[in-house]
Formats: C-alpha cells, sequence, structure tokens
C-alpha cells in the first residue's frame, strides 16, 4: 500500500461492511454466510485498493465526517489500529500520538479548543494507513436521550413547512444514533452526523433541533447534538444493568425475560410471524374490497434479548459506545413508559438519579441534566385531585430537580394533547429545555423557568403558597382567575379551591375547609386551564404541599 494512500472516514472496515450487509440485506444468519461475506469483502477491497492487505485503522462511529467537537474541554479520540501500533492525531494545530493495545484499541486526548466555525479535518494516521475526517467543527455538544417524544421527527412537528424551509443552519449538526439493543456493553455504535437543512431536518429530533437551535441562536456557536433515543422504552433500558442491581423488581422483571429468552424459538417465530403475515395481507385486501378499515399490521415477537426493554440493553449499545465522547451535557425525555402505575411513577425519582449518576461516572463529568416533566396527557381533569401515574411521576422530576445537582425540569404542562401522547408543540418544549441551559450553564441573567414551589404557610382559613424561579412576577397565563388548585383539611378530601396572586404569593382557600392543611395544583393527567405561570410566560410545575402517602388502586 502506497505510504500516501488515505483511507476516507466514510470506508468502512469489514466489520463495517458487514454490518451494512446486514442491515440492507438481512441475510447474514449464521457462521458460513459470515465467512463468505467476510471473504468477499477482503476481495473486493483488496482489489480496490491495489493490495492483499487491509488498513485495520479505524475511529468510533462518532469521528465522521460533519462531527462537532466539545470546546473547552479535554477532547478523547479513540479507536482500533493494529497492536501495538503507534496512533497519530493532528487536528487544529495539535499533534498528538499514543500506542494501541494488544487488543488494537488506542485512546488519546486533544488538549482544550475554543470555539470554531471553520470547517477542518481531523488526520489519524497509524503505519502507512489514514482516516481523515472532514468538516469538523468546534462548539457545544448535546447528548439528546428518552423514548419516542425524543425521537418524534420535525416533520411531524407543528408547522412543519416553515420550520423546513427555514432550517438553513450548516452549523447545526445531529448524529442520528441506530436503533440497537444489546445484553453486553458494545464498543461502538452505528450512526452518522447530518448537517442541518431543509433537505434533512425533518428527520431530525424535534425536541432537540428546537432546543439546539435557541442554543446556536442565543450562543452564536456550532451546536452538535447526539440523538440516541427509542419509542417506548422505559428508564431501566437506559440504565447500566449493574446500577439495577439495587431494584428488586427490576431483577425480577430480567429473571423472567431470562427464562422466557431460554424458551424462545427464533425459527419457529419466523414460521409463525409468515403464515400471520400473508393473513394480514389477505384481510387487508378484502377490507379495501369491503370499503373498510384496513387492520393493523402484526408485529413480529422479538427475542426477550434483543429487546429494547430488556434491562440495560440500549444502554450496552446507544449509550455506552458514546463514551467519553466530550460533549457540555444531557437533555431528557422519557417518562411516559414508566407512568403505567402510581408505585413505578414514585420509584422513578430513584431511578432518575441512579442513572444520571451512572451516566456521570462513565464520563467522569457531573455534566448538567435537563428533563422534560411530562406534559397533560388524556381525558380532561374531573375531580379537584385525580391520584394518576402521571401526576405522580411529575413529582418524581420535581423533587430529581430540586434534590440533584446541576439539573433542571422543563415544564409542559400546557402543550400537550387529550387524544396523542405525543404533542406537535415541540417548539416550546425544545425552547424550554435550552432556557434551563442558558440560564444554569451558559450563566445568562435570565429565569430558568416557570414558578416552583418553595413553602407554605397556613394563616387562618387560607394556606399562603411562596415560589423560586418567578422571573418579574406571578401571572394567569390567560388572565384569568388561578384554576386546579385543590385545598384540604384534616380528613385528607380535596375540593376545588378559590386562588389568587398576592404580590409574590399565591393565597389559596375554600369555604368548605375551615382549617386547611395541604394544596395541590394541577394534581391529574390532563389539568386543563392550569394557568399558573411567571411574568415571563413559563408555566409553573404541578405540586402538593402534603407528604401524604398516594392513593394505590388508581385510575
Amino acid at each position: 500500500m502506497s505510504q500516501d494512500f488515505i483511507l476516507s472516514s466514510s470506508t468502512a472496515s469489514i466489520d463495517s461492511c458487514l454490518l451494512i450487509a446486514k442491515r440492507e440485506t438481512g441475510f447474514l444468519e449464521n457462521q458460513v454466510e459470515i465467512m463468505n461475506v467476510r471473504r468477499l469483502v477482503v476481495l473486493l477491497l483488496g482489489l480496490a485498493l491495489g493490495s492483499s492487505s487491509f488498513a485495520e485503522l479505524r475511529l468510533a462511529r462518532l469521528f465522521s465526517d460533519g462531527m462537532v467537537l466539545q470546546r473547552e474541554q479535554k477532547i478523547a479520540v479513540w479507536g482500533w489500529a493494529d497492536a501495538g501500533a503507534e496512533v497519530k492525531v493532528s487536528f487544529g494545530g495539535q499533534r498528538r500520538k499514543t500506542k494501541a493495545k494488544d487488543d488494537g484499541s488506542f485512546m488519546l486526548r486533544l488538549k482544550r479548543m475554543k470555539t470554531s466555525a471553520e470547517a477542518r479535518t481531523m488526520k489519524v494516521t497509524s503505519g502507512a494507513d489514514a482516516v481523515l475526517v472532514k468538516d469538523v467543527l468546534v462548539g457545544e455538544v448535546w447528548l439528546c436521550s428518552g423514548q419516542s417524544n425524543m425521537q418524534w421527527p420535525v416533520k411531524s412537528a407543528n408547522n412543519f413547512e416553515e420550520e423546513k424551509a427555514a432550517a438553513n443552519y450548516p452549523r447545526i449538526r445531529m448524529f442520528l444514533t441506530d436503533l440497537t439493543a444489546n445484553t453486553e456493553p458494545q464498543a461502538d455504535c452505528t450512526g452518522s452526523w447530518e448537517v442541518c437543512s431543509p433537505d434533512n431536518v425533518g428527520e431530525f429530533s424535534a425536541t432537540a433541533y428546537f432546543f439546539g437551535r435557541k442554543l446556536h441562536e442565543d450562543l452564536d456557536v456550532p451546536i452538535g447534538l447526539i440523538r440516541s433515543c427509542w419509542g417506548g422504552t422505559p428508564i431501566r433500558s437506559w440504565s447500566s444493568l449493574s446500577s439495577l442491581q439495587q431494584y428488586s423488581g427490576i431483577m425480577e422483571l430480567k429473571a423472567t425475560m431470562d427464562s422466557q429468552a431460554e424458551r424462545f424459538d427464533e425459527a419457529a417465530e419466523e414460521k409463525r410471524f409468515a403464515r400471520v403475515l400473508e393473513d394480514w395481507k389477505a384481510n387487508v385486501k378484502k377490507a379495501k374490497e369491503d370499503g373498510k378499515s384496513a387492520p393493523r399490521r402484526p408485529r413480529k415477537r422479538i427475542h426477550p434479548h434483543k429487546s429494547q426493554r430488556y434491562p440495560g440493553n440500549l444502554y450496552n449499545a446507544m449509550i455506552y459506545p458514546l463514551v467519553p465522547f466530550g460533549m457540555r451535557g444531557a437533555i431528557w425525555y422519557q417518562g411516559e413508559a414508566n407512568a403505567h402505575s402510581i408505585e413505578d411513577a414514585v420509584l422513578y425519582r430513584d431511578l432518575l438519579e441512579n442513572m444520571v449518576d451512572g451516566w456521570r461516572s462513565d464520563w467522569g463529568d457531573r455534566f448538567p441534566f435537563y428533563a422534560v416533566q411530562l406534559v397533560n396527557f388524556k381525558a380532561p381533569q374531573v375531580e379537584p385531585v385525580e391520584d394518576t401515574g402521571w401526576s405522580w411521576i411529575r413529582e418524581s422530576f420535581l423533587k430529581f430537580q430540586a434534590e440533584v445537582p446541576d439539573t433542571g425540569i422543563a415544564v409542559g404542562i400546557d402543550v400537550g394533547e387529550e387524544k396523542d401522547i405525543h404533542p406537535k408543540n415541540k417548539q416550546d418544549i425544545g425552547k424550554r429545555l435550552a432556557q434551563q441551559a442558558l440560564a444554569k450553564t451558559y450563566g445568562r441573567d435570565i429565569v430558568a423557568g416557570g414558578p416552583l414551589y418553595r413553602s407554605m404557610e397556613t394563616v387562618g382559613d387560607t394556606i399562603v403558597l411562596k415560589f423560586d424561579d418567578i422571573g418579574s412576577g406571578l401571572a394567569s397565563q390567560d388572565g384569568a382567575e388561578l384554576k386546579t388548585f385543590a385545598i384540604a383539611g384534616s380528613d385528607r378530601r380535596f375540593v376545588e379551591a378559590e386562588a389568587k396572586i398576592v404580590g409574590d404569593t399565591v393565597v389559596v382557600r375554600s369555604d368548605a375547609v375551615q382549617f386547611p392543611l395541604a394544596v395541590r395544583y394541577a394534581w391529574a393527567d390532563n389539568p386543563v386551564g392550569c394557568n399558573l405561570a411567571n411574568e415571563n410566560g413559563f408555566p409553573a410545575s404541578p405540586f402538593r404541599t402534603d407528604d401524604w402517602a398516594p392513593v394505590t388502586g388508581e385510575k
């Protein structure tokens, strides 16, 4: 191989080619086929390169064309080369070198760099082999994770055509991590960096995009967003299995799934699904002929160990491979899959801290973490207080941000939809996450969000509430009287209450409660009409002043 041969970052290694072949053809089902394809790949690459040898040098997939590196941090660069081989990295005037370990892995760190919107090239060499990573910027990088509301694309958000036309932001890039699950921590992931443009913004995570766009507009720096999320997934999937050992319920679930895995017959499932699929096609045809709605497409049953819901599987395949890529912090939109019961919703407070602690430990950095508190959803509130998984999980978010350092929540109690768990107004969600980051991470002199309950005082037959983050003052979001406040006495029976803003406080009372003990606000799945906010336009979080145990047997 000639000394000046350069292998671009888009050229795959043998294993990468195998991954691509499997994804595109789906036929690599046994070792014989894998060996045959491996020989074919080697032969084709040998012919293309004019040499019988093949360069083993490769970088982790995050280090690919169009990437954004985190400014003002030492940047880890890692990959694989021949065992013991010297590896050199040059970028932005820096030249660093190291040696690959016995397993071929290597890692080195670049010195801190200033912001750069200049498209530059990173060159990595080992012997005669080299990798070029082109169009590299230096700015702010954020990990964006969660379930479907983080995965939800811009093309399905409000005003897509307008958003698409305006999406000329070449300094905003998003790494789209492929959906993969594994029971073992993976060394690398698959995915690619995309430069924001009207042509591709539709596939970007809407929440992440609107978050990143706000940061880009306010900070005027390149923004890198790593989208690593999967719809319908519980928080246990995103936490390391070792960190989940303390949760007996999750370990019992794991044992059940392990037992199911032992009995799972993939060949039999293939046959069953093929039969069911043919029946479905026939039913679709008949439905069309009869002018009826087509039945839903059946789903193939998945091996439990390949499931995105198996404890730790997404951490292994979609978080661990990202460590320790330089980033400023993380944003999180998840919780719907953990709000099916009050018990799970209450436990979520600890599970969220456990996950964040684990991620921070992996990165060796107490990076900021901002989460979306679940929005309003389901049937409109009828009772003064409705104990449900959704009302209680919102409190878990509230407690998390109050008790875990360098965190915050974006309140979305006013942007949800009654019949759609995926609100289309991702603009406000993204902007509110960015508001948290601008205030708390970037030191802007702005209010971080809406009012957060701080304390209460009983005065006669009233309860006086005080709040943090009132900004320019408390306000009614729609100008009407405050709604969805409830008050209770010693019988713990909540009734609808009158609430008024008095200076920087809210005074709550009811003729039905002479000696009040507790207040709750917007305590329901969908508290339609809740309108406490600050003058800056940010809604207050739902809250309760009591510490009474939740009512079980929820709706």
